[in-house]
């Protein structure tokens, strides 16, 4: 058989239904969600399903009037869907590489582009940096995952975890950082030599820096979902 066949395609591209965990990397930029319930996962992300589904935008009451405010600003990046019934769910990004965490009992901060998917049983929650919305146009959103369960997250190419320990910082451009620990919290400043040499449209003048002890993970790419603010 030609290995240009389609037969012998079909056969190195085919699902695997050996395995039926709830999260499946079907490839390294496809999760497969074996959904017996429901499912929740970033607006929009679904490319393909079998068996009985249901999809719904996150309501903006479905976590009470405190959760109101903040959705009337979140836009797409921040978006979430409820995928519900039995079947076969698959789930991509722009062809972007994807992560599967499992927390225990932990808590991780994803930047609101880069959550695919997460179990019912994790809990969150959206956040609003609004510190920084004086230097961005809209501000930064990203979502607080905790408790027990999947999560799946999203890179651009191969994501870089750096570690952040007492007395030694780390910086990072708010495009390219994706993740970071529950015990961090971020502190925006800006590089105003590095802007004046530049030039004020420049993401680099902007940084995110982590303080303490934990970890920050990053994508060798700036995906730039919000506008550095001109005023």
């Amino acid at each position: 058989m030609s290995k240009y066949s389609i037969t012998e395609f079909i056969r190195q591209t085919e699902q695997n239904d050996q395995q039926k965990d709830f999260f499946e990397l079907e490839t390294p930029r496809m999760l497969e969600v074996n959904l017996r319930n429901f499912v929740w996962a970033k607006a929009g992300s679904m490319v393909a399903y079998n068996g009985n589904i249901k999809f719904e935008r996150e309501g903006i009451l479905e976590h009470g009037l405190g959760t109101l405010f903040k959705k009337a600003f979140t836009g797409e990046g921040a978006s979430l869907m409820k995928a519900t019934g039995a079947g076969s769910l698959y789930l991509a990004d722009r062809g972007k590489k994807i992560i599967v965490l499992e927390l225990n009992n932990e808590t991780i901060f994803v930047n609101g582009n880069d959550l695919l998917a997460f179990e019912p049983t994790v809990k969150h929650e959206i956040k609003f940096m609004r510190k920084v919305a004086g230097m961005m146009a809209g501000g930064l959103f990203n979502i607080r995952c905790s408790g027990y369960g999947l999560v799946a997250i999203t890179s651009h190419y191969e994501p870089l975890t750096l570690h952040v320990t007492p007395g030694n910082p780390v910086f990072t451009d708010p495009n390219a950082t994706i993740a970071w620990s529950g015990n961090l919290t971020p502190e925006f400043q800006t590089d105003i030599s590095f802007k004046t040499f530049i030039g004020r449209a420049s993401g680099e003048s902007i940084q995110m820096r982590f303080e303490g002890s934990g970890f920050v993970i990053i994508q060798p790419y700036e995906e730039v979902y919000f506008q550095q603010s001109q005023s």
